[in-house]
Order: structure tokens, then sequence, then C-alpha cells
């Protein structure tokens, strides 16, 4: 071989040695983006109001898998993790919907799942009863004060906001005074494995009093900081118009919330 010839072989190589060295750096950053993702943290957008007043239509959040013990894949099983939830968790879990109807995702594994997001009210073998618009855990009533203020819905509804002590942790909830949704009627013993979840929204929220309770296999862990907030809950390719992006960005970006903790 003369020697431009092999020159510009060797020159093709050297290119195509660069290209594969992008190319598997790309793929392993891929593999990397994917394996957190699956096995340490996860978004999530807040698409409904059911969580008002602590969590946003709009709100961007990260879900924490590890806390909880990762799940393997395509099973049941999950590795041991930091702890079990706790009353007053806020987590993300999958249950199973179609239409208006939702089931816990154990129950019909045939129906197509989606991801709620509500608080933990009940653990494994705790007595859930609800009383005068009042929720008893265990005989207890979760105690609850009036704050004097008020909360505007998306709908324009105006709620009454109160204050909630749970499992050593204090959060707001609110109350419809015009609405009271119905409530079980018995008391439900939440049962080995599985956690009672309800709305902050009580008064329109579908939680655990209407489709029952989730299975451990089923929460995806908990939510732990929001990293965007916007007052936007379109359709994303809306974004690709440069006057909405704008709009969102100088006029419903919730700046003010980026960076807080859920709790």
């Amino acid at each position: 071989m003369s020697r431009p010839a092999a020159e510009a072989a060797q020159t093709e190589e050297s290119r195509a040695s660069g290209y594969w060295e992008q190319i598997s750096t790309l793929l392993i950053a891929v593999l990397i983006a994917l394996g957190i993702r699956a096995f340490v943290i996860e978004p999530y957008r807040i698409p409904s109001g059911s969580m008002f007043p602590t969590l946003l239509v709009g709100d961007h959040l990260f879900v924490n898998k590890f806390v909880y013990g990762i799940k393997i894949p395509f099973t049941d099983l999950r590795l041991p993790g930091l702890r079990e939830p706790e009353r007053g968790d806020i987590a993300v879990f999958t249950v199973a919907q179609r239409g208006s109807q939702t089931f816990p995702a154990d129950q019909r594994p045939d129906f197509p799942h989606e991801e709620f997001v509500k608080r933990v009210i009940g653990l494994p073998g705790d007595r859930i009863s609800f009383h005068g618009g009042r929720v008893f855990v265990n005989g207890e009533a979760i105690e609850v004060k009036p704050l004097g203020t008020t909360f505007q819905d998306d709908a324009g509804n105006t709620l009454d906001v109160n204050q909630v002590t749970l499992g050593g942790k204090s959060f707001q909830i609110l109350d419809d005074p015009n609405v009271t949704l119905p409530s079980p009627t018995e008391t439900i013993t939440v049962e080995p494995g599985r956690y009672f979840m309800l709305g902050d929204n009580r008064d329109h929220s579908k939680d655990s009093r209407f489709w029952g309770t989730v299975r451990l296999a089923e929460i995806k862990g908990p939510a732990f900081i929001l990293y965007w907030s916007w007052d936007f809950n379109g359709e994303w390719v809306q974004l690709l118009n440069p006057l909405t992006l704008v709009d969102l960005l100088t006029q419903k970006t919730r700046w003010s919330r980026i960076g807080e903790r859920v709790q």
C-alpha cells in the first residue's frame, strides 16, 4: 500500500474510532439516565387538584424510589429499603383505571395503569373510619385545626384551609363547605402489605375511600422535591408555540416553588 493510501486508511480508522467513542459515550449516558429513572428517582407531573393546597396543578416533582426499596423489574419483589411508608408521607403509586373506573392495580391487571399521588393515612393493620366528616385512625380522630383562611381552586371554589397533624407530620388540607363526599360507613381494616391513601383536597379527591387500598408493590416511593412548577396542564405540543412558551415562563411559572421540599 502506498504511503498516501496508508495515511488515508489511518485517517478513516481514526475518524471511525472517534465516532464510535462518541456513540458509546452517549449510549452509556442514556443507560445511566434510564438506570437512575428505574431505580433511584423518577419525575412526576401533578395533573389534578386532588392534593391542593400541598401540590398544585403543573407542579413537577421527583419521586425517591430508593426509600421504600427498589422494585425488581417485571416482578412484585422489592429490595430492602431505608424504611417502610409512614403516615403522612406523600407517595406516588400505580392504580388500574379504565374510563371513570379505578381499582387497585393488583385487582385489575387487565386494565391500563395510571399513576396517582396521595398521602399515606393508614398502615397495615390500621383501622380507618369516618364519622361527622372526620377521619379516625385506630379509634382516634386525626387532629384538625381550622386556620381561618381560604384557598380558591382552579374551578373557582372557595375552600377552607385546615391544619392537620398525623404521624409527627403537620400539613394542610382543604374542606369544601358546599360539598360532602360520601365516605365508607364501616370501619376499614388495612390488610397486611397494603396502605390507605387520601388526597389533601378531601372533598375533591377520589382515593382509597372509593377504590380501596394500595399494595406496597405498587408504591413507587415518596415525593421529595419540586423541580419545576407552572400554571400549565396542556399538551406539550403547545409549547412549540413561542408565544405560549414565553407567556408560561414570564407569567405562569411559579419560580418560588422550584426547589421546595414536598411534605
